[in-house]
């Protein structure tokens, strides 16, 4: 009898729900897999447009998803905001299964990393790091003390834009992509690249290198990730440059740790605070380096692009902002103060909120469970790799009413009315993006300072949203054109 009851258990259909063989989605021919599915020229997705093939399988097969990638490889994806909060509570520590390549080249260099970097490590060689770096980049009262910094590198962004031309055309992706360099530097080693200077235009500078070898890196973690890995045994394309362009981070980061090091009680930076840290040594600090010169170039950029993007669109929201920011910034010479960023900028956050419901940094974010889980009903075992798909549900319109209307209000009318666990472009719980604060505080810094100054007027296509590309983070998918003209003029 007990054996009985035990066979049935281990059918995956006991008490705890309906089989996870039945979970909808497509298996390929054969049940082979539907890595096709994804190959250029052959199948109907693509890696490039994760959004288009996540609403294509919402459609078909409704709010949760098997889809199997080659035969032993499933991936769940979820769209309900149930099986998302019931995903997100987690027991011990949140595993991913992301960034495996970037774990191999780490593996390989036993010399400069004890671990493999706050991105791919699981377990409680995560937990150490995590709880000892989130001490600096996640409490707000440190965040808040680098204001006075980000809003003077600001200042000297927007000179560098009016250098461009006021009244004519600038591609702001570039633009921004520097900016976030520039921040990065600073807020993390304490060092300044200057790489709004002339020198720093050209391509073989430091500045351009580091941000073609940040893009390169994160449009190769996808391709790698998925499939058949063969880059575990061959040097593959993908895995050929994504070590390149992180041989190249890694030194530069290796550069200006030492620089910091060498300067002793200079600029107070993230950096100067790990090395002092007793929790951490040296090849902790040095993997901390690379992840934070890694994850802070692109994301901040890309997620700013959006912004302005639907900014530039919206000349009521622009109004709303120019004058809030006049509220902060009487006197545009005067320095935005930390405290005026805590109370005096409701709207600025519900712009930004919006933008981010709309055009989230990725699609939505993954865990392998760590135990048995039911989702939709559905009994998903330990081990399964699971991804929520965040920004698809957030154009639902059961979820947002004219989902595909970028209407900041809502924010002020409706938060609490919203499910929490819809819109959440930095990721939720333990494992959420660490520099989340800052990288709100970067872009609320930019918009007060943008619209205190100019008017924005877009100047791409009128006929069509812009639209993303996945590269693990949603980048632009076209330059994002935008005129600005002087309030003063």
């Amino acid at each position: 009898m007990l054996s009985k009851l035990l066979k049935i258990c281990n059918s995956r259909q006991c008490t705890f729900g309906k089989p996870f063989e039945a979970i909808p989605g497509p298996r390929g021919p054969l049940g082979l897999g539907n890595l096709y599915n994804y190959m250029p020229g052959i199948g109907s997705y693509s890696w490039l447009q994760l959004h288009k093939a996540g609403q294509d399988k919402y459609e078909k097969y409704g709010s949760i998803v098997r889809e199997t990638m080659v035969p032993g490889q499933d991936i769940v994806w979820l769209y309900d905001p149930k099986d998302i909060a019931t995903l997100l509570n987690e027991r011990d520590c949140p595993q991913r299964r992301s960034h495996l390549a970037l774990a191999q080249y780490r593996k390989q260099r036993p010399h400069l990393y004890k671990t493999t970097g706050l991105l791919p490590t699981n377990g409680p060689d995560w937990w150490r790091l995590r709880s000892q770096l989130q001490k600096e980049l996640s409490a707000p009262k440190s965040v808040r003390s680098f204001v006075g910094e980000v809003d003077a590198v600001t200042k000297e962004f927007l000179t560098f834009l009016e250098s461009a031309g006021i009244g004519s055309v600038i591609d702001m992706l570039p633009k921004l992509t520097r900016l976030n360099l520039e921040l990065t530097c600073l807020l993390t080693f304490g060092a300044r690249i200057q790489s709004f200077s002339p020198e720093e235009q050209h391509a073989h500078s430091r500045s351009t290198r580091l941000m073609h070898a940040a893009e390169t890196t994160n449009s190769c973690i996808l391709p790698t990730d998925q499939g058949l890995q063969l880059w575990r045994f061959i040097e593959t394309p993908s895995y050929r440059k994504l070590r390149h362009a992180q041989s190249y981070m890694e030194s530069v980061a290796l550069q200006l740790l030492e620089q910091n090091v060498q300067a002793g009680t200079g600029r107070s930076s993230l950096i100067t605070s790990y090395i002092q840290n007793p929790q951490l040594d040296r090849m902790d600090v040095v993997g901390t380096a690379a992840d934070l010169l890694l994850a802070g170039i692109d994301t901040t950029s890309y997620a700013s692009a959006f912004l302005l993007y639907h900014v530039a669109r919206h000349p009521d929201v622009q109004q709303k902002l120019h004058q809030e920011a006049l509220k902060v910034l009487p006197n545009a010479q005067q320095s935005l103060s930390a405290g005026a960023l805590r109370t005096d900028i409701t709207y600025t956050r519900a712009v930004l909120k919006e933008s981010l419901r709309l055009n989230p940094i990725s699609i939505g974010f993954g865990r392998v469970l760590n135990q048995d889980t039911v989702l939709s009903g559905y009994f998903v075992p330990k081990g399964t790799t699971v991804v929520t798909q965040n920004m698809v549900a957030c154009r639902q319109p059961q979820h947002f009413p004219n989902p595909l209307c970028f209407q900041p209000d809502r924010w002020l009318q409706q938060r609490n009315a919203v499910n929490p666990y819809l819109v959440l472009p930095f990721g939720h719980g333990m494992r959420a993006c660490i520099a989340r604060r800052l990288a709100e505080q970067n872009m609320h810094v930019l918009l007060l300072r943008l619209l205190r100054n100019y008017e924005l007027i877009w100047r791409g296509r009128t006929d069509v949203d812009l639209d993303i590309v996945t590269l693990l983070i949603n980048k632009p998918n076209a330059p994002v054109l935008i005129e600005l003209r002087s309030r003063s003029a």
